[in-house]
């Protein structure tokens, strides 16, 4: 198990800004073929709602039935706006990701941060004081390898 936290130095953390390069890094939250992929499965989902309708058995679908689904898809739509033009940037204050609400987290507030290198999304998540950790994710390469040594930096010892 888990106990002692290693919360960095003010010199760690300076060490640490300097060797993720100039800052603000910024990039894309997302890798372009997530996003083409999130496009391409919306394309797909509206042509089938569009032929159902057209069809006969959208004619005897509830109109319940069917506000509930076009009010899915215009929130699926919604959320892959988002993926599209979501932001993730590293300043000498903290991290920050454009997202529906804004997503920050400065340094002093970090009590230990975990890279999680996943096929589809690359993600930090900072835990802070506050207890809800905070989820961060990286679409371009210097932003997956910042991750990966931020996450070293604030990581937990066991």
């Amino acid at each position: 198990m888990f106990s002692a936290q290693h919360i960095p130095s003010e010199q760690e953390r300076s060490e640490l800004l300097d060797s993720i390069g100039p800052l603000p890094l910024q990039g894309v939250a997302w890798p372009k073929w997530i996003k083409i992929l999130a496009c391409l499965v919306l394309v797909f989902i509206g042509v089938m709602i569009i032929q159902t309708a057209a069809g006969p058995t959208g004619k005897a679908v509830s109109p319940m039935v069917a506000g509930s689904i076009l009010l899915c898809f215009v929130g699926l739509v919604v959320l892959a706006r988002y993926m599209l033009i979501s932001q993730t940037r590293i300043t000498q204050k903290g991290i920050e990701q454009s997202w529906i609400s804004r997503r920050e987290v400065a340094w002093e507030d970090i009590q230990f941060a975990k890279f999680i290198p996943l096929v589809a999304s690359k993600r930090l998540i900072c835990f802070t004081a506050r207890g809800r950790p905070v989820v961060f994710q990286a679409g371009t390469r210097e932003l997956q390898v910042a991750f990966a040594r931020i996450a070293l930096v604030y990581r937990r010892q066991k």
